[in-house]
């Protein structure tokens, strides 16, 4: 079956703006879309196009070759994060699904990376309803198997972790479900929790990148969940994750401080009058890692540290948050807490370039944060905010060669100075 397809030709610039792409049995380099997202359809056929390629790559996930089903799960997933085919995904859900199940099963690290990605985003496609419902219920329990199997590669684990949390945030109706999926990814970062009460620091393994990607998908999920659930998990881990700010792991220090923003954040919507015992302690904490000045730490973990806990440290102590714009299209959104901040950067970690779009024409997004029902534009409008990569590569040209005349300026200056001393 999946020969059939060999002759497709890649996707290209008039494509919906999706790049040379290929796969190792047929075409000459595995690539994916362009990274802007998609161009306006203004040719007729290029849909057509567009969906006959698509439906070429879908049968090539059933090649023999391990390396061509790679590329394109990794091609089908970079098209439904830079375009809604909605329709076109509905009628071929059952054959994606079956296909990621396939890959997750019998295929290595790289593989079931790149279906767990692709599942993330056919969630995300398809919204809440029966549909997402039964990607979860035929690929959660594998999801669930790989997270947990400690013979499985960290990184495929990793991939997992952060897709379960997008689907079942996503997808689930069951209510016990959800506590066993939070469960699930509890079992795994606690394990980066101090042991010793005589140890000070956590020493990063292997293993703590998987903690990391559980920890925040937990995270996402306890922003669903009933206000008596989310107090007994709070009871259990807030007095527990302060812990790992002493990791030696710069972003385990900040997915740690960010969780614990966030609780902070729904303890005092709850209750307004919340009191944390060990507030002096933890202030002290996040003090001491918003001014950091640790001279065994790198430079740039320094800063973004420091940029970051300066935030964090804010939140908990003067329950202030940095509102945040983010701008797709003609509109913008405010990110003014955390729990949006926290679920905008999951969706932006498995959409990338293709958040933008998503946020103007996938009504689950715009309904998780808010913004209506998608603003429609006539293609006159859409042609005024488009620049063409010619135009691009022209300004950031003229951007790069008034930057550096700047900075020559600049030097000659110092130059003199030094001189005149």
């Amino acid at each position: 079956m999946g020969g059939q397809h060999r002759n497709v030709q890649p996707f290209s610039d008039e494509d919906a703006s999706i790049e040379t792409m290929s796969h190792c049995s047929g075409y000459s380099d595995p690539s994916s879309f362009a990274e802007d997202g998609p161009e306006v359809l203004d040719e007729e056929g290029t849909q057509e196009d567009l969906e006959y390629k698509l439906k070429g790559f879908i049968d090539l996930t059933l090649d023999k070759s391990a390396k061509t089903r790679q590329a394109a799960l990794e091609s089908i997933k970079n098209a439904l994060a830079s375009k809604m085919l909605y329709e076109f995904i509905l009628e071929r859900r059952m054959t994606l699904t079956d296909s990621i199940e396939r890959c997750l099963k019998k295929g290595k690290s790289d593989e079931q990376r790149a279906a767990a990605s692709l599942a993330s985003v056919l969630c995300i496609q398809l919204g809440p309803g029966i549909e997402s419902e039964e990607v979860l219920k035929t690929l959660g329990p594998i999801l669930k198997k790989i997270i947990c199997d400690g013979t499985a590669s960290i990184q495929a684990r990793q991939t997992c972790a952060t897709c379960f949390g997008v689907c079942c945030f996503i997808a689930t109706d069951d209510i016990t479900e959800l506590y066993s999926t939070l469960e699930c990814l509890e079992s795994i970062f606690t394990k980066s929790y101090l042991k010793e009460k005589d140890t000070n620091v956590i020493c990063s393994t292997p293993n703590t990148v998987l903690h990391i990607s559980c920890l925040l998908a937990w995270t996402l999920l306890l922003t669903i969940c009933p206000i008596n659930e989310v107090k007994k998990k709070l009871e259990m881990h807030f007095h527990k994750l302060p812990s790992l700010l002493s990791s030696d792991d710069v972003n385990m220090r900040i997915a740690a401080g960010e969780s614990l923003a966030l609780m902070f954040e729904l303890a005092r919507g709850m209750e307004s009058d919340f009191f944390y015992e060990d507030m002096e302690s933890l202030t002290q904490m996040l003090r001491a890692l918003a001014t950091d000045g640790n001279k065994h730490r790198a430079k740039v973990d320094k800063r973004k540290q420091r940029s970051v806990f300066r935030d964090i440290l804010r939140a908990v102590e003067e329950r202030d948050f940095p509102t945040e714009t983010v701008k797709f299209g003609p509109e913008r959104m405010y990110i003014d807490c955390w729990v949006k901040k926290h679920t905008y950067d999951t969706f932006k970690e498995v959409l990338g370039s293709g958040m933008q779009y998503h946020l103007q024409s996938n009504e689950f997004l715009r309904n998780v944060f808010e913004l209506g029902p998608p603003v429609m534009l006539d293609a006159a409008t859409l042609k005024t905010m488009k620049i063409s990569r010619f135009e691009r590569h022209l300004y950031n040209s003229a951007a790069f060669k008034a930057r550096t005349k700047a900075r020559s300026k600049c030097r000659d200056k110092r130059a003199d100075v030094g001189e005149f001393f």
